[in-house]
Order: structure tokens, then C-alpha cells, then sequence
């Protein structure tokens, strides 16, 4: 399989700020050393002057900053891929920063200009709705490159043909965004559209940037981040206020556990309150949330694309759902097609491989977590079949496993945690779901300036999370046992798993 073991040489001692891959449209950025990472999230000038890319959200590309150059020249500026984006951004900026935002444009793109006192409510409105310029699409209107050569309604048929495979449900079901953050966004905006100005749940301890779109757009949301807690608490949350939406992620990143979505389910269809599914750690080939889903907000630059070099994103309305109508009429309603051309050629392309993919994920990312289980020098691993296995198990596909991504503690992890960072011969970056294997000290990346807070919810600081590759098995374990500084269990056994 092409895919097996991809430029890993390369890949393993890159310096800091070099691309992850090697590509300009990289999604991921090296973060080799535990320093690196808290110079990032400080803004050590060292740090943030090497980087040459990052997460496209995070990071802007300079691409993307040209362009803006070009619609606002010595201006806080962005681009946005619409009027109707770039309009919702000027009057977000507006409402919470009270600086003027006007909408700019040039050469057919759109974006919007603001002052020195409105920078940062852009950036808020770039980063969580996701609404963004793909680097593809910034070096296109750049060059005046043309697109006609491509079949834009094929291709994109193509993909969502794809993807209505993997979720079994009809082609115009599901909607194209050009970040799994826009699919979430939407997806909110749909559900908020229902019920205007009602609160949202969500369940389960998230990724910290669907955490923040809640704070900022979802209507004074409630973290439940106890799952065994979380039935009860939902039903008393619904007895006292209107609620729009209950989002959780199967499993949620980075404790890979999973709600007991059986007992949650009827307590949300009993209050006619929608359950919104992000499935982007789990992935449609090993889980099925449509027993439970009413909406599904997944990232495509993930595990379904898998090359790290692409952006996407997608909702999929639940034909099971018996909300299916009302939502697929508001979601349809409020709809634009965002997902840059030549953006969706890469994810069909590489979506066609996915299953294939996946497999070996599975398989890998089994075995590294139970040899660090095993490890002498481990404290705790969280891995979907262990972290509220039962749950999981719900929603698991007969077919399928417990996917890639592996949470650990070192022991003595104060001290001992940076080290063994430091020390892993593999790419560290932000991001996961490569074929290449991708480290980063999560709760440092996500949670920096509320890192007490995590810990009081059971995210420790020095958390190390693994996205397992496609490379020989046996080889990167090598690489993970030597980084932590013991011998690896030679495995006499299966242990506790």
C-alpha cells in the first residue's frame, strides 16, 4: 500500500516551524521540543518568527495574508470565501469589539478591514466559525489561475457521493464546508435556528475550539463533562431552560471517552432537543452515531483525508432522525458551497483510500496503546476501548476498531513528560489523523492560559497524545519505548486489555 510508512524519514527530525508534511498546504507545523510549544502559545519571538505554516485556523498562511494584503492594504484584513461570510464577520466585530469592520473587495474575493482595536474579534470570527480562504484558494485568486479546467459540480458530486457511502444516507444530505469547524458552526446555526436564542449542551470534555465556537456563538452553553453524570444533568438542564442543541464527540479528544448515548438519546427526544455528533476521532468507518445523531459535523482534513495537507468539513443530515425534514429544510436554507474546488478534488481523491487506511490505523494505534499500558513508565493511557469502553462499544461498527488517536501520563510526568517529548523520534505538531505518526502535548497546545482549570476536569498538563500512522508498528514502537527511557514490555501477553 502507497501509503504505508510516507515520508517518514523526513518527517521524524524536522527543525522547529518546518511544515508537517512537506507541502505548502500543510496543516501542521514542527513543534519538536516541550520549550517550542510554550514559546508558541507565549509568543516567544524565537518561536513564532521560525514557523513557516500551522493549523490554517490558528496560523495564518502567508498566502492567505497576501491576499488580505490586496483587499486592504496596511490593514487588519482576512479574506472570507463569500459577501454573506465576510458580512456575518464585519458585524461580529462590530457587536463585540464597537471598532468599524467594513467589507473589502478585490478581483472577485471578498474580506474584511478593520482597526487596530477590532484585530482580534476578526481573528475570533476566522478561527472558531471556520468559515476560511483554503491556501489553495488564496494562491489561486492570487495567481488569476483559473479553475474552469476543473468539473466543479462533478467533483463535488463525487465527494459527497463518498461520503453518503460511509454515513448510508442520500447524496444531498450531506454539505460541503471548508473546515470541520465551519460543519460544526453550521450545524449550530441550524439548530439555533429552531430554537432562536436557547442554550447548548455539550457533553463530554471536547477539543478546546469546540469548546470556545459554543462559548461565542452557542447561546451560554453547559460543559457536562462527567459522562456518568450526564443523563441526569441533561434532564434537569431541559426541566429549566429552552435548549437548542447536545453536542458530544464519539470518542471526545483528548480522554477518548465516549457518552452512553443509549441513556442520553430518549432524554433528548423527549424534549425535542437535537443531538449534533462530531465524529472526527472516531471516524464513519468505525463508528455509527445514526441510531443517536440527528446531525453529524465532522472534519475531512482528518483521518478521511489523511494526508495533512488539505482542509474540509461536512454536516450530514440523519435520515433516522425525527427531526431529519425540519433540520435538512434550515440546514439546506442556510447553506453557501464554500469548499474550494481544487480542495474537494484532494478529499475525493483521497477519501477513495480511506478504508484501507483506517484499517491500519486501527490495528497500529491498538498496539501502541497497549504497550503503553504495559509500560513501567507510564501512569495512565486513555484509548477509546478502555475510556468508557461499553459506550464506545454502542456505537462501534461490527467492522470497525477504536481508531489511532492515544492519550498518555508518564509517571513522575512534571518532569519526566518533557522529556520523553523531547525525546520521540517522530513529527510533533498540532493536528492528528496523518498517515504519518504526530505527537503534541495537548492540554499545553489547547488549554495554555487555563491550564488549572483542565486539570480540575481531569485533563492533566502533561498529557502527551498520540495520532499512530501507518508506519511499521514494530519500528515506531522502538522510537516511542527509547523515548521513554526504559525498555518497552516485550509483550509475554495481552496484560489488563
Amino acid at each position: 500500500m502507497n501509503d504505508r510508512n510516507p515520508i517518514a524519514e523526513t518527517l521524524q527530525e524536522r527543525e522547529l516551524g518546518s511544515l508537517l508534511p512537506l507541502s505548502e498546504h500543510a496543516v501542521s507545523v514542527a513543534l519538536p521540543k516541550w520549550q517550542d510549544v510554550v514559546g508558541y502559545e507565549e509568543k516567544w519571538p524565537e518561536v513564532v518568527d521560525s514557523l513557516q505554516g500551522g493549523y490554517p485556523r490558528c496560523v495564518i498562511h502567508p498566502g492567505v495574508l497576501e491576499l488580505a494584503e490586496l483587499l486592504a492594504p496596511g490593514e487588519p484584513c482576512l479574506p472570507f470565501p463569500s459577501l454573506r461570510v465576510a458580512e456575518a464577520a464585519a458585524a461580529f466585530i462590530r457587536a463585540h469589539s464597537g471598532a468599524e469592520a467594513r467589507v473589502v473587495r478585490w478581483e472577485g474575493e471578498f474580506g474584511v478591514a478593520t482597526t487596530q482595536g477590532g484585530a482580534d474579534s476578526l481573528k475570533i470570527f476566522w478561527r472558531y466559525p471556520g468559515q476560511i480562504v483554503s491556501t489553495r484558494r488564496a494562491r489561486a485568486a492570487l495567481s488569476r489561475a483559473s479553475t474552469e479546467r476543473l468539473d466543479d459540480r462533478a467533483i463535488r458530486q463525487d465527494l459527497r457521493r463518498q461520503l453518503a457511502g460511509l454515513y448510508d444516507c442520500n447524496e444531498d444530505d450531506v454539505f460541503l464546508h471548508p473546515s470541520g469547524m465551519a460543519a460544526l458552526y453550521h450545524a449550530l446555526r441550524a439548530v439555533q435556528a429552531r430554537r432562536p436564542g436557547a442554550a447548548t449542551v455539550q457533553l463530554g470534555f471536547p477539543y478546546s475550539d469546540s469548546l470556545r465556537l459554543l462559548k461565542w456563538f452557542g447561546g451560554e452553553p453547559t460543559l457536562l463533562h462527567d459522562l456518568g453524570e450526564a443523563p441526569a444533568c441533561i434532564e434537569e438542564i431541559a426541566r429549566l431552560r429552552s435548549v437548542a442543541a447536545c453536542c458530544t464527540e464519539i470518542p471526545g479528544n483528548p480522554l477518548l471517552g465516549t457518552a452512553d448515548l443509549g441513556a442520553v438519546t430518549p432524554i433528548l427526544r423527549r424534549f425535542g432537543i437535537p443531538l449534533i455528533v462530531d465524529d472526527a476521532v472516531g471516524s464513519p468507518f468505525n463508528v455509527d452515531a445514526s441510531a443517536h445523531a440527528d446531525l453529524i459535523a465532522t472534519s475531512l482534513t482528518k483521518f478521511l483525508a489523511g494526508s495533512g495537507d488539505v482542509m474540509g468539513g461536512c454536516v450530514v443530515c440523519n435520515p433516522r432522525s425525527p427531526y431529519y425534514p425540519e433540520l435538512k429544510a434550515l440546514a439546506a436554507g442556510l447553506h453557501e458551497e464554500h469548499l474550494w474546488v481544487e480542495d474537494a478534488a484532494v478529499l475525493a481523491a483521497r477519501i477513495s483510500g480511506f478504508a484501507e487506511r483506517m484499517r491500519l490505523h486501527n490495528a497500529n494505534g491498538l498496539e501502541i496503546a497497549r504497550r503503553l499500558r504495559e509500560h513501567p513508565a507510564v501512569e495512565r493511557v486513555w484509548y477509546p476501548q478502555w475510556s468508557d469502553g461499553a459506550a464506545y462499544e454502542a456505537v462501534r461498527r461490527p467492522d470497525g476498531g477504536w481508531g489511532a488517536l492515544v492519550s498518555f501520563l508518564p509517571k513522575d510526568a512534571a518532569t519526566a513528560a518533557p522529556q520523553i517529548y523531547d525525546r520521540l523520534p517522530i513529527a510533533k505538531g498540532p493536528s492528528f489523523g496523518t498517515v504519518f505518526t504526530l505527537a503534541c502535548p495537548f492540554t499545553l497546545l489547547g488549554h495554555y492560559c487555563e491550564l488549572e482549570w483542565a486539570e480540575s476536569l481531569g485533563v492533566p498538563r502533561e498529557l502527551i497524545r498520540l495520532s499512530v500512522g501507518l508506519e511499521d508498528v514494530e519500528e515506531l514502537w522502538r522510537g516511542i519505548a527509547a523515548a521513554l527511557g526504559q525498555p518497552g514490555s516485550q509483550r509475554e501477553g495481552e496484560g489488563d486489555a
